[in-house]
């Protein structure tokens, strides 16, 4: 039988920022904090420096990694998890000075994606983010890789006791990478085969975006309270007014500092946000960081070609909002926006009506007479948006259609202007 009763991890966090750089940032011990708790750790204790330089060799200084050594022993931490990168180096020599695991940053986030993943397509992207996390880490550890699996930040191939020599792991890295390319062609089949519009909601993990789109497309997508707690992207149909309606994507929440590993694993789901004509940036704003995860969210979308999209941003938890200064202040600094409660439906009118307007100017609405023989130009008009009705007049068709703007201009010698509007 299984322990049911397994001790978690005791975890010491320690937050290190240069002294030009802290000045700007919003209060990392916090998220750091609940990463590691959502990674399944104990929090024993936690310090932060703001430091003038940083050591080569140990990332922090001789005075700073003696106090540090004290600190584990007093708490009696398992694991120290730093807020920043290590390089390789780093993380051997401090490992070898503390004499307790050390991780960083981005293995606590590859740790926590690994819990989390639960798709066939989510464990390879996971699975090839963490070796390629993992090779320039093996250099000098040699048999102590065989540990893997054993804890925080060493979640996923070790598991199925993969031999970690170099050649291995590179040729489990070329099968994954062929995988996943598989389904990156069978994605772009599937949005080749969608009629209509797309939108994607992008935002800081836990910004409540998957409750939005229970709410706008009254689904039961899975929403949790808890960072990156959608992996696989979902997509689901928002009705909007007149019978018109958007195809809204949901896929993985973004983060500070998101590990480049996971955003070239995850390029097949992220490309659902690469190729949507539409991006409701979901922004959290209970947070005393909003506008900071939102500059993060950025980032992000810069890295994966997206950052030029028309975005509509949601101003979300708006019933959890104490200080209305603040939501005025959002109002002020992202627009367009709408202000929302996802969790009580509130506002939800004014984000529905500004995807409507978008999608009058993207898609206007438009009757066409085409005659029957052009079989070609009556498909490409039933395949290219939202078609409302469909009738045969004499010799020619009678459509009623809202579709793409450059779609409509190419076809406007078969529009009836006298059936002609855009809402």
């Amino acid at each position: 039988m299984p322990n049911r009763n397994v001790s978690r991890e005791k975890a010491f966090l320690v937050m290190v920022r240069l002294k030009q750089e802290a000045a700007g940032l919003c209060e990392p011990a916090e998220e750091l904090e609940h990463l590691a708790r959502s990674a399944g750790a104990e929090i024993s204790g936690a310090v932060a420096h703001d430091c003038r330089r940083l050591d080569p060799a140990y990332f922090i200084t001789q005075g700073r990694r003696e106090a540090l050594q004290q600190q584990v022993l007093e708490t009696g931490a398992d694991i120290v998890i730093f807020d920043a990168d290590l390089s390789p180096a780093q993380q051997r020599n401090l490992e070898d000075f503390l004499a307790v695991k050390v991780i960083d940053r981005t293995a606590l986030i590859l740790d926590i994606f690994a819990q989390r993943a639960r798709s066939k397509e989510g464990k390879l992207q996971i699975e090839l983010a963490q070796l390629d996390y993992l090779m320039p880490r093996l250099k000098g550890r040699g048999l102590q890789m065989s540990r893997l699996g054993g804890g925080i930040g060493t979640r996923g191939p070790g598991e199925t006791q993969l031999e970690t020599d170099r050649r291995t792991i590179k040729d489990r890295m070329k099968r994954l990478r062929r995988d996943l390319e598989h389904v990156e062609v069978s994605r772009k089949v599937q949005r080749q085969n969608r009629s209509g519009q797309c939108a994607a909601l992008v935002g800081y993990t836990n910004a409540g975006k998957s409750t939005l789109l229970n709410l706008l497309a009254g689904s039961n997508v899975a929403a949790e309270n808890r960072l990156f707690s959608t992996l696989d992207p979902t997509m689901r149909k928002v009705s909007l007014a007149a019978g018109a309606s958007v195809l809204v994507s949901d896929t993985v929440g973004f983060i500070r500092a998101l590990p480049h590993q996971l955003i070239a694993a995850f390029k097949a789901t992220l490309e659902e946000v690469r190729e949507a004509e539409l991006l409701l940036h979901v922004i959290d704003c209970t947070s005393p960081c909003a506008e900071e995860q939102a500059a993060a969210v950025d980032v992000v979308l810069s890295e994966i070609g997206a950052r030029d999209r028309e975005t509509i941003f949601v101003l979300n938890k708006i019933d959890a909002v104490r200080d209305a200064g603040t939501l005025r202040q959002l109002g002020r600094r992202f627009k367009p926006s709408a202000a929302v409660s996802a969790r009580t439906g509130e506002g939800i009118a004014g984000l529905r009506s500004l995807m409507a307007g978008w999608l009058s100017r993207r898609m206007p609405h438009m009757y066409f007479r085409v005659p029957a023989t052009e079989t070609r130009i009556i498909e490409r008009i039933m395949h290219s948006g939202t078609v409302y009705s469909s009738a045969a007049d004499d010799a020619d068709m009678l459509i009623e259609a809202r579709i793409d703007s450059a779609i409509a201009h190419s076809l406007r010698r078969f529009a009836v202007p006298a059936f002609y509007h855009s809402d």
